[in-house]
């Protein structure tokens, strides 16, 4: 899905878009695919050197809402506009808003579920209906058999009728089939292809899109900005229309004035300060996101400027951190569970029945959102949301079905553009001219290569580092024996090569010393005292009693310890992640580190019994060293960790550290391998607070789909929403906020 994969096969001449009649230039890739499906096409394999025959098929389509329309011939707009749901499309016309919304989202749970019964919650109403049949594709083949295309934008618009006139009423199911029909505008052309309509999912949804749209739905509702808010006067109204929160409703005030009450939704004037405050103040991982900060508007509290990947960003992390502790419990917990939906929605491995979870929740928390949100934010990207799920189910991660590596290359398509009278010629000659080099590279020696762009925080082959690169250069430094001494052991307790010592050097304890196989915290203190100056005994030892090849040279400069004249370094880069020591001037964040290490634990203060436990530790880097073991070097982080004790505790579903107190808790044991260090960021309460937010950074490679991990793959969402509720036996709760002032509008 990267640059060099993609091939410009079709360039359409403007300034207009076809539109509908895009299937006239789609008809020879048709007549290709056909041939490409039926008889396939003779190809030379270079790595075995031989022919063969190449047949292809297309799987489906990758495009924005509106292409959706042009490229299925459905009608992406009106009372049908969902093309999942077809003609059982649940709509209403909103009078005041002068919109057609997308509700009734209870329809998709399950038949004994509480909020199918609960009126006031909703539009007044039970929910009785089922979900809405998926028409297939050979139920749409059928029923458009008989259409004729007629292509073209020669036709005249019919006039439009008196106003106040209304269409007879008829026969219901006579009105069904004539909108099943009417909702379509085109047989497709893909239907030309004998295998289209035996397909389960033919065009995707583009995630990337519904993230951006629903994120400023909800900051511009929150913030309530103008011109994005879907709160106000009129949406007010539409209440009315409906019967619907009677405490919301317009209050006159004077002759020319409403007072629109505070809704759950409305953030008080403090809390748009504290969640623009947050926000500004953040600071994010290198190559994580553009700097948010410079999209906050603090005078104004609103947020401008934003692009695709920072709605991204802040739909999976940053929202749900920058809203922790504001709101009503109720709204607040519904954007925490859409967050949380997108964020694991979008991960590169899920698993299968993780995902039949996730759809049934997501539909609980968009009737979350029909209860405290106005009806005029459920716009059609709102209601796509909830088949998000099956079409993960149907077509696998998102990151090979959205429309991020499409919209990059459009970008570099439009930086070909040198005359803007001819932006179709410039394209196409400097496509082939770029085409043609990287052709021809491949035949020159030492060539670098065309338009493949390096990481830049890729990683360097060193002889004498083991892992990683420093950043920069470095300075001399010499640490105090005793802490070289547990840098050391550090190093060796986390070796390879030594780990069938440890084994040795233990059992030779307990030997020694029956009381220590009775006591384990014993036996480790003691193994740790003495293991180094026992080690370099042993390979000596070894070494003498047989040949000097049994011996790794490895493990023979590991025995006799590191130098004291190390090297110390403000960046490391291991991993394909860029690691800084704690600054408070860069503009960035890499100096929050997490590991999970094994610990003796204890149950309570009162519990006598130790057992070994994985523990999750949070710091922050204060010095990156290379231990020099004179023919290699190995890089480890020196940080201050926060107190497991009194320094780490989960609230409201995320996980906070104290990183001004307690520190001192492992002064005597500060280092790790820089190749055991997760990175994290921190995000501050307040000013006043010594309590952060720990955020999980992507693993690398999430977005270069060639160099992803995927043994390594775990969610990165910042809140646990299995901790929250969602209060279905509150039936009489206020929709009025009472810490909050209204609007006059």
């Amino acid at each position: 899905m990267s640059k060099e994969n993609l091939m410009l096969t079709l360039l359409i001449p403007g300034p207009k878009q076809p539109g509908n009649d895009i299937d006239v230039y789609l008809q020879p890739l048709v007549e290709d695919l056909k041939e490409l499906w039926s008889n396939g096409v003779r190809v030379y394999d270079a790595y075995s050197k031989s022919m063969f025959n190449l047949k292809a098929v297309l799987m489906w389509t990758i495009n924005d809402f509106p292409a959706y329309g042009n490229l299925s011939g459905y009608s992406t707009k009106g009372k049908f506009a969902c093309p999942v749901c077809g003609v059982e499309t649940s709509s209403r016309w909103l009078t005041h808003s002068k919109k057609c919304v997308y509700m009734c989202h209870r329809r998709f749970l399950a038949p004994n579920h509480p909020f199918r019964m609960k009126k006031r919650w909703f539009d007044g109403d039970q929910e009785n209906r089922g979900k809405p049949k998926i028409f297939s594709a050979e139920d749409i083949f059928f029923e458009l058999k008989d259409v004729v295309n007629d292509w073209g934008k020669k036709r005249k618009k019919e006039k439009k009728g008196k106003k106040g006139k209304k269409r007879k009423k008829g026969n219901k199911s006579e009105e069904k089939d004539k909108d099943s029909i009417q909702m379509w505008k085109k047989k497709s052309i893909f239907f030309d292809l004998p295998y289209w309509k035996t397909l389960l999912l033919r065009h995707n949804l583009d995630v990337m899109h519904i993230e951006k749209n629903i994120c400023e739905s909800i900051i511009g509702t929150l913030l309530h900005v103008k011109g994005k808010s879907k709160d106000g006067l009129k949406s007010r109204n539409d209440l009315v229309d409906m019967g619907i929160r009677n405490e919301l409703h317009p209050q006159k005030r004077g002759k020319n004035q409403n007072y629109l009450p505070p809704a759950p939704h409305m953030l008080s004037k403090t809390e748009k300060q504290i969640f623009c405050k947050r926000l500004a103040d953040l600071k994010l991982p290198d190559g994580y996101s553009s700097n948010i900060s410079n999209c906050v508007s603090l005078e104004e509290c609103k947020l401008v400027g934003l692009k695709s990947h920072d709605c991204h960003v802040l739909l999976h992390q940053l929202l749900s951190v920058a809203l922790r502790g504001l709101l009503p419990k109720g709204p607040r917990n519904a954007i925490f569970r859409l967050c949380s939906f997108y964020n694991e929605v979008c991960q590169r491995v899920i698993d299968r029945n993780r995902l039949e979870q996730l759809e049934e929740d997501v539909v609980e928390t968009l009737c979350m959102f029909e209860r405290f949100f106005p009806p005029s934010f459920f716009d059609i990207m709102v209601h796509l949301t909830i088949h998000l799920g099956r079409e993960a189910r149907l077509g696998g991660p998102v990151q090979y079905r959205w429309m991020y590596p499409f919209e990059r290359y459009m970008k570099v398509l439009k930086g070909y553009v040198r005359n803007r009278a001819r932006p179709e010629g410039c394209i196409a000659e400097r496509y082939i001219d770029e085409e043609c080099m990287k052709f021809c590279s491949g035949y020159v020696k030492n060539a670098a290569e065309i338009g493949v762009r390096h990481t830049r925080n890729e990683d360097f082959e060193n002889e004498t580092i083991l892992e990683g690169r420093p950043i920069l250069g470095g300075k001399p430094k010499q640490l105090p024996n005793d802490l070289l001494q547990i840098a050391h052991l550090f190093v060796l307790f986390n070796s390879v090569e030594v780990e069938p010592f440890i084994e040795m050097h233990l059992d030779e304890l307990k030997r020694l010393d029956r009381r220590l196989s009775n006591s384990d915290s014993l036996l480790q203190k003691r193994h740790r005292e003495t293991f180094s100056a026992w080690l370099e005994e042993k390979v000596i030892q070894v070494q003498e009693k047989s040949s000097s090849s049994s011996v790794s040279n490895t493990l023979k400069w590991l025995a006799r310890g590191p130098r004291e004249e190390l090297m110390s370094y403000s960046g490391y880069i291991i991993n394909g992640i860029r690691f800084h020591t704690k600054d408070a001037e860069k503009s960035t964040q890499n100096s929050g580190v997490s590991i999970k290490a094994e610990t003796m634990c204890r149950s309570s203060a009162r519990d006598n019994t130790q057992v070994i436990g994985k523990i999750s530790y949070y710091g922050i880097i204060r010095d990156i060293i290379l231990l020099d073991y004179n023919t290699f070097r190995v890089p480890i982080f020196r940080c201050d960790w926060a107190n497991i004790v009194n320094g780490v505790k989960i609230e409201d579903g995320f996980t906070l550290v104290n990183l001004h107190e307690g520190l001192s808790q492992f002064e005597r044991d500060p280092f790790i391998l820089a190749s055991h260090a997760e990175q994290v960021f921190y995000s501050r309460d307040s000013d006043t607070s010594s309590w952060y937010v720990v955020l999980r950074a992507p693993p690398r490679g999430f977005h270069e789909l060639e160099m992803y991990d995927e043994t390594t793959c775990m969610p990165f969402a910042p809140v646990d929403v299995s901790r929250l509720d969602i209060d279905v036996d509150i039936e009489n709760e206020s929709y009025v906020r009472m810490d909050c002032e209204g609007l006059l509008v």
